[in-house]
C-alpha cells in the first residue's frame, strides 16, 4: 500500500474513532473531506508548527466547521499542539477539541466557525486584507506577502446567503489569492441536496467572476492534490467543486443518515478493518514521517522568509519600517481631541463621529472598513484614503454593496488576518441582518467596529421600517459586545479610549438628528455610566438617560427643579457601566431616591435593572408613523411636558 493512501486510512480511522468516543459528531462530512484535508495539508498548506502566527503563513478556514474532527485528526499528525489523547477528548468539557473549531482553544485554528457559510465571509477578509498588506508592503524581488487563504465549505454554507454575499463582492474584488475548496456531497442532514437546492454552482461561480476547478475524484489523495495546485495559478479566486462521497467507507456512505451520527463500537472495528487498521488512535511511525516531512518543509519556509526579510529591511528600509509600525500599538491621545470638543457642538452623532475616525485614520493605517451602501447617510469614510478595488489595493474605504451580514464577517477576517482595525456600517434597523457576525466577534474578542447610525424613532419619514426599537436591547445583551450610545462628542471619545485600550468588538449607536449641548464629562464617560447633573442635596428622582436623550432628561430635570431634588445621570454605555466596581455603581444610581426614571426611545428592558420595582420608564413600545422625524419623536411621547406630567403622576403627593 503506498504511504500516501495507508496515511489517508488512518486520518479516517483515527477521525471515525474520535466521533465514536465522543458519542456525536459528524461522521459523513469528516470522511468525505478527508482526502481533500490530507492533500492541503501534505502538498500546499504553508505553516510552521514552531511559530503559528508568523506573518507569511497561509490561512485556512474550516467553514464547514461540523467536519472539525478530521480537522483535528490532521492537526495532530502534523505535529501542532494537539495530542490523540485531546482526539479521544473530543467535544469533552474543557478539551481543546470542541464541537466546531474555536479560535485560541486549538492550535492551529485560525478562527471559531460553525455557523454555515460565517467562515466563507471570514476567509473573504482574510484574503482582503491580504491584498492590502501585499500591496503595501511588497517591492522587487520581494514578495513578502505571498500566502494564501484556503477555505472548506460545505453544501450548507453555499446555501447560506452571507457566503453568496461575500463570494459575490471576492469575485468583483479579484481576491486571486482566495481559495474555496467546495465538499460537494449531494446529501444534507435532512435528505438528498435536490430537495433543496438544484443550482449549477460552476456557472454562477463563474458569472460571479471566479474561477473554477472541477476535481470528479474528491475522494482520492492524488486528483485532490492536483486541483489545489491548478487553483493556485488562477488570477481570479477559486472555487474548486470537489465530488465527494460523504461517509465513505461505512455501510451507509453516500445517504444523509450518516451525516450526523457516530459509529458504533463493532461499527469501527468493521471500518477499521476496511481501512487496513489493527488498533485504535494508533499513529504508525511511517506515516507520522511522511506527515511530518511537510511541516519541517514548513520551518525551512519560514526560515527562508526570515532570511529574505533581512535583505528586504536593508534593501527597503522606509517599507520595512512601516512594516513594523503596522504592528505597533501607538498611543493615541484621545484626551487631546476632547479638548478639542468645543467644535462639535450641534453637531449629529454621525458627524462628530467623521472627525474623530478621520483624525485616528490619519494616524493609524490599520483602520480600514466601509459601509453597505450607505456612506453619504452614515459619513464613515476615511477621507483621502481612496477606495479600495481591483485597480487600488492601497484604498482603505470598502464598498460592500448592500451586503450587511457578508460586510460583519468580513471584518472579522480582516481583524484576525493581522493587527488592522477594521469597522462596518449601516443603519441601526439592518443590524439585525448582521447578528451573527456581531455575536461571533464577540465570541473571537476581534477588533471589530460596527458604527450603527439613524439610532432612534427619529429617523422621521422612513417610518416603523427603519425604527430601531429593539435593537438596542438585542446588541447590549451580546456577551462579549461593548455597546455605546454617546449623547455627544465627548462620550463618543470616551468610547474610542475604551477602545483603544481594552479591545474590541465595540458597536457604536450614533443620532442620524443634530445632539443638543449638554455638560457631558469625558473622564466620566469612560466609566459607561456617571452622575451628568447631580442633585442639590438628596436626589428625590433620578433620571437614567443614553444617547440623544440625555439633553431630554436634562431640559425634564430643569422643570422638575421648580418641585422636587432631582439628578441625571448619564448612561453611554451599560456594558461598561456593569464592570465597575459595585461602591461607584451604586454611588451612580442613588437608589435612596423616592423616584427612579429611564428613557431611552427603545424598548430595551435592561433598564428594569436600576429601575427597582417603582421606577419608570419612558420608552417606545409601538412602531411610529411615517413623518417628521421631531414630530414622531414628541408625539410618542419623548417631550418634556409629556414626561415632567408622568413623573409627576408616579410621585408621592
Amino acid at each position: 500500500m503506498k504511504i500516501a493512501e495507508k496515511t489517508l486510512n488512518y486520518v479516517k480511522s483515527i477521525t471515525a474513532q474520535a466521533i465514536s468516543c465522543s458519542g456525536s459528531g459528524h461522521t459523513g462530512a469528516s470522511l468525505g473531506v478527508s482526502a481533500i484535508m490530507l492533500a492541503l495539508f501534505k502538498d500546499h498548506y504553508n505553516f510552521d508548527i514552531s511559530d503559528t502566527d508568523y506573518l507569511n503563513r497561509d490561512r485556512f478556514v474550516l467553514s464547514a466547521g461540523h467536519a472539525c474532527p478530521v480537522y483535528y485528526t490532521l492537526l495532530s499528525l502534523f505535529g501542532f499542539d494537539v495530542s490523540l489523547q485531546d482526539l479521544k477528548n473530543l467535544q469533552k468539557l474543557g478539551s481543546k477539541t470542541p464541537g466546531n473549531p474555536e479560535y485560541k482553544t486549538t492550535d492551529g485554528v485560525e478562527i471559531s466557525t460553525g455557523l454555515a457559510g460565517q467562515g466563507v465571509a471570514n476567509a473573504v477578509g482574510m484574503a482582503l486584507a491580504q491584498s492590502i498588506m501585499a500591496e503595501r508592503f511588497n517591492s522587487v524581488g520581494f514578495p513578502i506577502i505571498n500566502h494564501y487563504t484556503y477555505c472548506l465549505a460545505s453544501d450548507g454554507c453555499l446555501m447560506e446567503g452571507v457566503a453568496q454575499e461575500a463570494c459575490s463582492l471576492a469575485g468583483n474584488l479579484n481576491l486571486n489569492k482566495l481559495i474555496l475548496l467546495y465538499d460537494s456531497n449531494d446529501v444534507t442532514m435532512d435528505g438528498s441536496l435536490s430537495l433543496t437546492n438544484r443550482e449549477n454552482i460552476s456557472k454562477k461561480f463563474k458569472a460571479m467572476g471566479w474561477n473554477v476547478v472541477k476535481c470528479y475524484k474528491g475522494n482520492d489523495f492524488f486528483a485532490c492534490s492536483k486541483a489545489i495546485q491548478k487553483a493556485k495559478s488562477s488570477q481570479n479566486p477559486t472555487i474548486i467543486i470537489f465530488k465527494t462521497t460523504s461517509g465513505i467507507g461505512t455501510s451507509k456512505e453516500g445517504t444523509s443518515s450518516i451525516h450526523s451520527v457516530a459509529l458504533s463500537g463493532e461499527e469501527i472495528k468493521v471500518f477499521n478493518k476496511k481501512m487496513g487498521v489493527c488498533e485504535n488512535f494508533y499513529v504508525p511511525n511511517d506515516v507520522r514521517d511522511w506527515c511530518m516531512a511537510s511541516s519541517r518543509m514548513g520551518k525551512l519556509e519560514h526560515e527562508k522568509w526570515n532570511q529574505n526579510l533581512a535583505v528586504y529591511a536593508n534593501s527597503n528600509p522606509e517599507l520595512y519600517r512601516q512594516l513594523n509600525n503596522f504592528f505597533d500599538k501607538k498611543k493615541i491621545d484621545i484626551d487631546k481631541l476632547a479638548r478639542n470638543s468645543y467644535k462639535w457642538e450641534g453637531m449629529s452623532g454621525r458627524e462628530v463621529n467623521k472627525i474623530v475616525l478621520n483624525e485616528l485614520g490619519e494616524k493609524l493605517f490599520q483602520i480600514m472598513g466601509g459601509t453597505a451602501d450607505v456612506s453619504l447617510q452614515s459619513y464613515t469614510s476615511i477621507d483621502d484614503a481612496g477606495n479600495y478595488y481591483t485597480g487600488n489595493r492601497r484604498g482603505r474605504n470598502i464598498h460592500f454593496g448592500v451586503r450587511e451580514h457578508a460586510m460583519g464577517a468580513i471584518i472579522n477576517g480582516i481583524s484576525l488576518y493581522e493587527d488592522f482595525i477594521p469597522f462596518c456600517t449601516t443603519f441601526l434597523s439592518f443590524s439585525n441582518y448582521m447578528l451573527p457576525s456581531i455575536r461571533m466577534a464577540a465570541l473571537m474578542k476581534c477588533n471589530s467596529i460596527f458604527f450603527f447610525t439613524h439610532d432612534s424613532i427619529y429617523v422621521g419619514e422612513e417610518g416603523a421600517t427603519y425604527q430601531p426599537i429593539e435593537e438596542l436591547g438585542t446588541l447590549r445583551s451580546i456577551i462579549g459586545l461593548t455597546t455605546i450610545r454617546p449623547c455627544d462628542g465627548n462620550e463618543l471619545l470616551a468610547g474610542y479610549k475604551y477602545y483603544l485600550r481594552e479591545g474590541g468588538p465595540v458597536a457604536f449607536i450614533l443620532s442620524k438628528q443634530p445632539m443638543d449641548v449638554v455638560d457631558s464629562k469625558y473622564k466620566d464617560a469612560e466609566f459607561g455610566g456617571y452622575i451628568l447633573k447631580p442633585a442639590k442635596k438628596d436626589a428625590d428622582i433620578i433620571i437614567y438617560a443614553s444617547g440623544s436623550e440625555v439633553s431630554l432628561a436634562v431640559a425634564v430635570a430643569n422643570e422638575l427643579e421648580k418641585k422636587y431634588d432631582v439628578s441625571v445621570v448619564s448612561m453611554p454605555s451599560l456594558n461598561i457601566f456593569e464592570k465597575q466596581t459595585l461602591a461607584y455603581k451604586n454611588k451612580v444610581l442613588q437608589k435612596s431616591a423616592t423616584l427612579r426614571v429611564a428613557i431611552e426611545a427603545s424598548n430595551d428592558s435592561t433598564w428594569y435593572k436600576y429601575l427597582g420595582d417603582n421606577g419608570l420608564f419612558i420608552s417606545v413600545e409601538d412602531y411610529q408613523k411615517s413623518g417628521n422625524g421631531k414630530e414622531v419623536y414628541e408625539s410618542a411621547g419623548f417631550n418634556v411636558k409629556d414626561i415632567v406630567r408622568r413623573i409627576t403622576k408616579r410621585m408621592p403627593r
